[in-house]
């Protein structure tokens, strides 16, 4: 079984997409992942035209719609915390807080 990350999934959904007379990014990835893993045991016993040709009108099946605007933005969710990391053993930390207070806010 081929990795489904290895880029062949793409290379499969353009023709998929011109046989279909669709626009390549209308085609799921998902689905042509799954029909791909789903397709390549059987891929052994021969790859004649008749197959192939099916397999690609499998892929080209379902359709997704163009969705404008979808733009995500590459952030990190998580933000620093205003507490400095804890470089010490618990216990003693907690003595120190207990002696000196909570050290002052840092900016």
């Amino acid at each position: 079984m081929q990795d489904p990350g290895d880029g062949r999934q793409r290379a499969v959904g353009l023709p998929a997409g011109l046989l279909a007379d669709q626009i390549p990014r209308q085609l799921s990835f998902k689905h042509t992942v799954q029909i791909w893993i789903a397709w390549q045991p059987r891929a052994g016993s021969g790859d004649d035209a008749v197959s192939i040709n099916a397999l690609l009108v499998l892929i080209a099946e379902p359709r997704v719609g163009l969705r404008p605007g979808r733009i995500e933005p590459r952030a990190r969710k998580r933000r620093p915390k205003p507490f400095p990391l804890l470089t010490r053993p618990r216990p003693q930390a907690r003595e120190e807080v207990r002696r000196n207070g909570h050290p002052k806010k840092q900016r």
